[in-house]
């Protein structure tokens, strides 16, 4: 919803009047049971199209939201036979119900971003039933060049790389930070809060440091610590935050700690950090290492914890070395990563597409 949002947001700077179709999970009961954890209960914005429910179904090592009513078809091309869109710009296009269901109705100007890495094994499923529709698709856009690697696999063809963008706070400084990590993402083992966990007693000792834990559903994170037999000492678990709040750890904390051990085709968290002036240190992974450079980021091979504790420990122990990655991720963030440069790309697409098709 955030990306969406924001991504709609940077478009009308550009002069665009956006809409977005998506689910929707209407405040009560059953959205707490179904999503009880990801906040998704509050009304749409107004620019928002609501086709219906949202479930989650495990793909890739993660839980992703999707929409697998029936009705959401009807809503779907109702919507579009209603709005008359000069351009349809779909994410994860050969994802149901929202992005099969458009590229069956609707027959103009169509853009798609491909976001996911991996295997990708559900599309041995998705390629023979309704593979046939991403013909329809006149510009590919992939996030990274693992998820263009990804979806070349199954849908060969010409792909531009246009990464995501980031929200850059209107101020960041990289100094007067206090003495703390943040660790942000889902309790999943691709993630590697269980390799940080280990590492962490160590951490501690040389650093002195504390750690927040922001994501991770925090019964969970306890159960694992209690299961690995590690210390709480200086760990704080926040469970899930709002943008604000996300923000704000960001902008206090001395660095970012992502340890994940693959299946990343977007370091999306790693760019949050950036923008907020906030260096990171980041398992070297396929993924992480496009967005990564030695002026941003420290790199250790992924689940080494041995090789994690001596980053941490040499980039903390150099404050104005990382006061100055700080401010390169900074300017790496405005550079490459807000979305009004990214808007900006993807307006002339539109006008390409747009043309092309009138021509």
């Amino acid at each position: 919803m955030e990306h969406a949002e924001l991504q709609s947001e940077a478009l009308r700077r550009q002069g665009c009047e956006v809409k977005t179709i998506m689910g929707n999970d209407p405040p009560g009961q059953f959205t707490r049971v179904l999503h009880p954890r990801h906040g998704r209960h509050g009304n749409p914005p107004p620019d928002v199209i609501p086709i219906g429910r949202s479930v989650i179904v495990p793909a890739n090592g993660t839980l992703p939201n999707i929409i697998l009513s029936p009705r959401s078809i009807f809503r779907i091309r109702d919507a579009l036979e209603r709005e008359q869109f000069d351009v349809l710009h779909l994410h994860e296009p050969m994802t149901p119900t929202p992005c099969i269901a458009s590229l069956a109705f609707y027959d103009g100007p169509t853009v798609a971003t491909w976001h996911a890495s991996g295997e990708l094994s559900w599309m041995k499923i998705a390629k023979p039933v309704w593979g046939f529709l991403a013909d329809r698709i006149d510009r590919r856009i992939a996030v990274s060049e693992m998820a263009m690697t990804s979806a070349q696999r199954w849908l060969p063809g010409d792909y531009e790389i246009i990464p995501n963008g980031v929200l850059i706070p209107e101020a960041a400084d990289p100094a007067g930070r206090e003495n703390r990590l943040v660790f942000a993402g889902r309790h999943e083992a691709r993630k590697g809060l269980h390799v940080l966990l280990h590492a962490w007693p160590e951490i501690r000792r040389r650093t002195g440091a504390s750690l927040r834990v922001i994501g991770a559903d925090p019964l969970r994170v306890r159960l694992l610590m209690t299961r690995l037999r590690l210390p709480d000492d200086g760990v704080e678990v926040l469970g899930f935050l709002d943008q604000d709040r996300f923000t704000e750890e960001l902008l206090s904390a001395k660095a970012l700690v992502a340890p994940s051990l693959g299946g990343e085709s977007f370091g999306m968290v790693l760019t949050r950090a950036f923008a907020c002036a906030t260096p990171v240190v980041a398992s070297d992974i396929s993924g992480y290492r496009d967005v990564m450079t030695p002026e941003t980021a420290v790199a250790f091979p992924a689940g080494d914890e041995a090789a994690l504790v001596d980053a941490i420990e040499a980039l903390l122990a150099d404050e104005p070395r990382r006061e100055q990655m700080g401010a390169a991720a900074r300017a790496l963030a405005q550079d490459r990563y807000s979305w009004d440069s990214i808007a900006r790309r993807l307006v002339g697409i539109y006008d390409g597409v747009i043309s092309g098709l009138a021509a």
